[in-house]
């Protein structure tokens, strides 16, 4: 009986990689890579916090009551942190 179940077991044909001595490569699918951490250029950074601050200011216009000149100004400084957003390339940012 012990026998019949371990030649069940050795016959599935899994091999864990320690036990086939292969090593899997970094550039291998699935495994993670050796990345060095990148959090954007200054640039960047100030460009989106433009842009946060216009929304910030047009949505809190919108709550406190009704300044339209509150909202459209927010709206007016997140489209200039837009467009220096897309004039310093921050989608290429990423890795």
């Amino acid at each position: 009986m012990a026998d019949q179940v371990g030649m069940s077991q050795a016959g599935t044909g899994t091999v864990s990689s320690a036990q086939s001595g292969a090593e899997l490569s970094p550039d291998a699918p699935g495994t993670p890579g050796n990345y060095e951490p990148y959090h954007g250029r200054p640039v960047s950074w100030v460009a989106v916090g433009i842009i946060v601050a216009g929304f910030l200011a047009g949505g809190l216009a919108l709550v406190f009551g009704p300044t339209w000149w509150l909202f459209w100004s927010g709206a007016a400084v997140a489209l200039i942190g837009t467009l220096v957003a897309l004039s310093t390339d921050i989608f290429d940012d990423w890795y």
